[in-house]
């Protein structure tokens, strides 16, 4: 609806008849929620809560955001499939850590270190299935030129 009010015709009136007409084309058919109650009417700031829900956006200081981090970063090593992509992973987070613990000033103090990408690798290869430590090996055989299997 762009187009301008017409001179001598009140507000009320004039956006009485958009929804009118508007109605009268389907707008308002099948909308998602139609005749259910509008959620969250006693908190009055649910639509700022749906805003960072879904634009995942992080309100936490910078040193409590690296802890959160670095746990799901941690979750999703334990599911990759090659020790070298394990390494870089660690290392990038590594240097993240360095980045925060020597900058942040505002929130709690960071109580992280950089993690130690051997220990990082070694829990890595523990939690890996017997078939996988078999496919890795194979992998690296590979690599190196081998046609020993």
């Amino acid at each position: 609806m762009t187009e301008r009010k017409p001179p001598g015709t009140s507000w009320e009136t004039w956006i009485d008849a958009q929804i009118r007409v508007a109605r009268e084309q389907g707008a308002f058919d099948n909308l998602p929620g139609a005749g259910k109650p509008l959620p969250n009417l006693d908190d009055p700031d649910w639509w700022v809560k749906q805003l960072v829900q879904r634009e995942q956006i992080s309100i936490l200081p910078p040193s409590l955001e690296l802890l959160r981090k670095v746990e799901k970063e941690l979750a999703a090593i334990e599911k990759l499939h090659d020790e070298v992509t394990v390494r870089r992973r660690v290392a990038a987070l590594n240097v993240e850590i360095a980045k925060v613990n020597a900058t942040v000033m505002e929130g709690p103090p960071t109580r992280l270190s950089t993690l130690d990408v051997d220990k990082v690798v070694e829990r890595w290869r523990r939690t890996r299935p017997a078939n996988s430590r078999e496919l890795s090996g194979l992998t690296a055989s590979l690599e190196r030129g081998s046609t020993k299997f």
